[in-house]
């Protein structure tokens, strides 16, 4: 238990930690990934820490449906709805965003495992403010029609989620010391903040020689920074937590946004078949593919040293890659390299 908080145990045991030798190579780095996107429910990712701790609170209070936020693609939609089947809950998923065409990657599996999605078209407001009057919504009919609602925020990350990557940064800062890694990088791509929070938060009261640094998936401002700053002190009170923070505490790098949210970028798609094409392990086009380019980008740039060791932690999302949007663009720059034959009769 952490700061006295249960959880349901849904990750088996550690997720493994593991060299990788041809990146290594090429980046002149010596490089390992954490490999969050193996977590043993649909498909994996990093989301399932987090509702790990946010899950036993819903059953304790005697919740009947998880109801969650996020874009239509939504990796912890996905982890939301198979955490939900497995309890025997069910699942409402609330989206900000357009249609994509079709039933396609996580949007797909939501509905394979039972779970109901709203999807209303972004009407050019505030999307907190879009997203509290959907909520709203939504729970007043659920309500009504005797479901007890737990609600859980866009990521899992608020102050009991934060505690899923708190954990992690324990977990991974004993693996890396029994690997003698000494005062690696952990370096992460950074969203909903949940889980870059919980890592700061994780190794910096644990005393880790371990240094993290965000990567920014979407715009971080002086805005998104206040929030981070807020969230910190929120999780500091709450749970009697040692260490101050200051700005200049959080290491984020912000220049490698790529147009935006969930663009598609000719670089992340380089990073992606990269790391594919090198250790056989698929990255997401939104997260980690992103995050994984502005780390390619950091070493060119000498951000990161020639022979750092780096630990880039993998949190998933691979179901990504079949969204149309990302699909089209990959599917015109690789499908020079098919052969197709047909059968002459």
């Amino acid at each position: 238990m952490l700061f006295g908080r249960k959880k349901l145990p849904l990750l088996c045991g550690p997720t493994p930690l593991l060299h990788m030798p041809t990146l290594s190579k090429a980046l002149g780095i010596a490089l390992y990934f954490k490999r969050d996107d193996m977590t043993p429910l649909a498909l994996g990712g990093n989301k399932l820490r987090k509702l790990e701790y946010l899950a036993y609170e819903a059953v304790a209070q005697g919740a009947t449906t998880l109801l969650t936020l996020g874009g239509v693609q939504t990796n912890h939609g996905r982890l939301t709805a198979a955490v939900a089947a497995k309890l025997g809950l069910k699942c409402h998923i609330l989206c900000i965003d357009s249609y994509p065409g079709e039933l396609s990657a996580n949007l797909l599996l939501d509905r394979i495992m039972g779970a109901e999605v709203t999807l209303r078209e972004d009407d050019g407001r505030p999307s907190d403010v879009q997203f509290f009057e959907l909520e709203a919504e939504v729970t007043a009919r659920l309500e009504a029609a005797g479901e007890t609602v737990y609600s859980i925020p866009i990521g899992g990350s608020n102050a009991l989620g934060m505690l899923g990557y708190y954990e992690c940064a324990l977990e991974l800062t004993e693996q890396a010391a029994q690997m003698n890694l000494g005062e690696a990088r952990v370096v992460v791509a950074a969203g909903s903040l949940g889980t870059y929070l919980g890592l700061f938060c994780g190794l910096r009261e644990s005393g880790s020689p371990l240094s993290l640094t965000g990567v920014a998936i979407s715009p971080f401002d002086a805005g998104k920074m206040a929030r981070l700053l807020a969230y910190h002190a929120e999780v500091k009170a709450l749970f009697g937590l040692k260490a101050e923070a200051v700005e200049a505490d959080f290491h984020m790098e912000a220049g490698y946004v790529r147009g935006g949210y969930n663009v598609p970028s000719r670089e992340v798609r380089e990073a992606v078949e990269l790391v594919a094409r090198s250790e056989g392990v698929l990255l997401d086009p939104c997260y980690t593919g992103k995050a994984f380019a502005g780390l390619v980008d950091m070493v060119g740039e000498g951000k990161v040293a020639k022979g750092e060791t780096v630990i880039f932690l993998h949190t998933g999302g691979m179901p990504g890659l079949y969204t149309a949007h990302h699909r089209r663009e990959m599917e015109r720059e690789l499908l020079g390299g098919v052969a197709i034959e047909t059968a002459k009769g």
